[in-house]
């Protein structure tokens, strides 16, 4: 029955490190059946005779036939219930093995469902920008989602102007008048607003000029060099196609027109200023009517293309001061030259 009983006690032991998923070292091991066992050992008892101790006394002969039934009874009810629980440790213990594998296997799972996800989109609808900084034209195409073209387009403006085809282009006709205007400083550049009726033809499309402004320098180059401002034209057609003159501006004379826009300038930006004046656009352009053409794009957000770019090849002439009060308002407003990207340039013989 002690001998039952130790094993019992070990197998506990040996199951419960098992249970915990940390097997229990030899040593301790050891030592708790060396306590169990030392636990079921017959205990010595005191003798009166000389201080000797001696075993307790055994049971009486005749008992020892009952005594060890009751025990073997004992110990089979003993063994059974030591298989019962040791049965139910091992069912247990093997129901957390599998719901820890469960686990992993789950977790497993969303980590790589995760990672096949694409990834979520920010779609920008920030509307500032300017030439400089974080806001400039290197970025332009990621503060609003409306100008990816500013990054991605293929036939953006402006362009290096050099390798054109020369060739008998179509004399550009202009239907200019004296017309009444407004003036604004939009935080970009100056923008005079014309009234309706004043057109350009080429190409047999008919274009409404919409506005004018000014950039410094000129954002055009032609075979590398560039100009101290340009005036870029801008004209409508009917279906809402653009066309752009562009006339570039050197040091000279004083320019009647854009006197006429300085002295109209508002006290601030975003104040628009209508003079009961009329302003005549055709004094704008330079005497000799050679250009240069080619399929471009807005040079501000949203970069729009699919622009027919008109690129005057003899300059207009600006006085110097005319030039500095300009440059005191808009140092620098002028976008990067970008790629030609194998554009098809032409140019008047």
């Amino acid at each position: 029955m002690r001998h039952l009983i130790a094993l019992l006690a070990c197998s506990f032991v040996t199951t419960a490190a098992s249970a915990n998923d940390a097997p229990a070292s030899e040593a301790a091991k050891a030592a708790a059946v060396k306590t169990i066992t030392d636990s079921v050992k017959p205990k010595p008892v005191s003798s009166p005779i000389a201080g000797k101790q001696m075993l307790a006394p055994s049971a009486p002969a005749g008992a020892a036939p009952a005594t060890r039934s009751k025990e073997e009874q004992a110990e089979v009810d003993l063994s059974a219930k030591i298989a019962a629980r040791l049965a139910e440790m091992r069912a247990n213990q093997a129901a957390r093995v599998a719901a820890a594998a469960k686990a992993r296997r789950a977790a497993a799972a969303a980590a790589a469902a995760r990672a096949e996800a694409p990834p979520a989109t920010f779609k920008a609808h920030g509307n500032h920008w300017s030439y400089e900084g974080e806001t400039g034209p290197a970025n332009w195409g990621k503060i609003n989602a409306d100008w990816t073209r500013c990054g991605t387009g293929s036939r953006q403006s402006p362009i290096d102007i050099r390798d054109g085809m020369k060739v008998d282009l179509e004399q550009i006709s202009f239907d200019y008048k004296p017309s009444s205007f407004n003036v604004v400083d939009n935080g970009h550049t100056v923008q005079v607003t014309v009234s309706g009726g004043n057109y350009l033809t080429v190409q047999g499309r008919m274009y409404e000029l919409m506005q004018f402004h000014f950039h410094r320098p000129s954002e055009e180059r032609i075979n590398g060099k560039g100009f101290e401002m340009v005036v870029h034209l801008v004209h409508k057609d009917a279906e809402g196609k653009l066309a752009v003159l562009a006339i570039l501006l050197e040091r000279g004379k004083p320019q009647n027109t854009i006197q006429t826009v300085w002295n109209n300038l508002p006290l601030e930006k975003h104040e628009v200023m209508a003079p009961s004046i009329v302003l005549d656009p055709l004094e704008l352009l330079p005497q000799r009517r050679d250009y240069y053409t080619y399929m471009g794009s807005l040079t501000t957000p949203p970069c729009s293309e699919g622009v027919l770019w008109l690129v005057m090849k003899e300059p207009q002439q600006a006085s110097a001061a005319q030039m500095a009060l300009f440059s005191r308002l808009y140092p620098l407003n002028a976008r990067p030259i970008q790629g030609s990207s194998g554009r098809m340039i032409k140019e008047s013989n």
